[in-house]
């Protein structure tokens, strides 16, 4: 997901620069969402994984 984020950035960049302004604000625009999807998946397996091994461990 973070590498989609990261492809979409690079297209939104170059269409920006081409001058294709419609084209590179849809492409940021998805960028910045799959970003954020990607913390937010991130910090939600973190927080499982830890009060999961917690309770498996019994620590």
């Amino acid at each position: 997901m973070l590498y989609w984020a990261f492809v979409f950035l690079i297209i939104g960049v170059i269409a920006g620069i081409l001058g294709f302004t419609g084209v590179a604000g849809a492409a940021i625009g998805i960028a910045k969402f799959l970003f954020f999807l990607f913390i937010a998946l991130f910090v939600i397996f973190l927080i499982l994984g830890v009060t999961l091994f917690r309770s498996i461990t019994g620590r």
